[in-house]
C-alpha cells in the first residue's frame, strides 16, 4: 500500500490493526462479510472485541452492515478466510461453497454457514439471494490437507479466473460462476502446484481500483 500511494498520489490510512484482504469481502454497496474464527482470532487483534472491529471496518472501509459466518474449511492456515467460503458477486447475491459429501470434514462446516446465510439480509434488509457451488473435494500434500475452494476466484474486468483441481468438479464449479458472471469470461486456472502454498487465485492477486 505504501508503495501504491507514492506511485499514484493517494491518500493512505493505516488503522494499525491485523486483517488480511481475503478475511473480507464487500458488495460495493455497503455490505461486508466476514468469518467468526478469522477476525474474532486472538492471534490477531486479541485487544479488540467483535464490536470494536466492527468499527474499524466501518470507519475505514465505508461499509454499514457486516455479515459474520463461522468457521472456514479444514486446512486453512488463514483461520477461515472468507474468500474459501463465501462471496458476492452482486449487492445482493452470493455464492457459496458446499460440501456434498456428508462423511467429508468441511461438510457440517459449510452447512452450518449455509444456514447463517439463509437467515442473512442485506443492506436494504432483504434476505440474500444464495447460489451454491460444489468442492473440488480432498487435495493432500505430504498427508497435509490443503484449503482447496473454488471459491478463490478472482474477478478481472473481462474474466473470473477459477481455480481448478483436476477434479470432477471442475467443470460444474466453472459452469456455476459462469452463470453468475454472464458478461465476463469464466477461466479455468490449474491450481494443484499452487494450492501447496496454501492459497490459490484470489489469494495471490489484489484488485486495483481505478484512480
Amino acid at each position: 500500500p505504501e508503495k501504491i500511494a507514492k506511485e499514484w498520489g493517494c491518500e493512505l490510512y493505516q488503522p494499525g490493526i491485523v486483517m488480511e484482504g481475503g478475511s473480507i469481502d464487500l458488495n460495493g454497496a455497503g455490505t461486508l462479510l466476514t468469518s467468526e474464527q478469522c477476525l474474532l482470532n486472538k492471534n490477531r487483534n486479541p485487544h479488540l472485541s467483535k464490536q470494536d472491529i466492527e468499527s474499524y471496518l466501518k470507519d475505514y472501509l465505508g461499509v454499514r452492515h457486516i455479515l459474520w459466518l463461522g468457521d472456514g474449511i479444514v486446512g486453512d492456515d488463514t483461520d477461515g478466510h472468507i474468500d474459501d467460503l463465501t462471496r458476492f458477486i452482486d449487492p445482493q447475491t452470493v455464492v457459496t461453497a458446499i460440501e456434498e459429501d456428508p462423511k467429508d470434514e468441511n461438510y457440517e462446516i459449510l452447512q452450518a454457514n449455509l444456514k447463517r446465510l439463509q437467515s442473512m439480509k442485506d443492506q436494504h434488509g432483504a434476505p440474500l439471494k444464495i447460489v451454491t457451488m460444489p468442492m473440488p473435494g480432498r487435495v493432500d500434500y505430504e498427508g497435509q490437507r490443503l484449503p482447496a475452494s473454488y471459491a478463490n476466484f478472482y474477478i478481472a474486468n473481462t474474466k473470473v479466473l477459477a481455480p481448478t483441481y483436476r477434479h470432477k468438479n471442475d467443470t460444474r464449479a466453472i459452469e456455476v460462476l459462469q452463470k453468475c458472471f454472464p458478461k465476463r469470461e469464466v477461466v479455468g486456472v490449474d491450481c494443484v502446484d499452487l494450492i501447496w502454498g496454501l492459497g490459490a487465485i484470489h489469494c495471490l492477486t489484489q484488485q486495483m481500483p481505478a484512480l
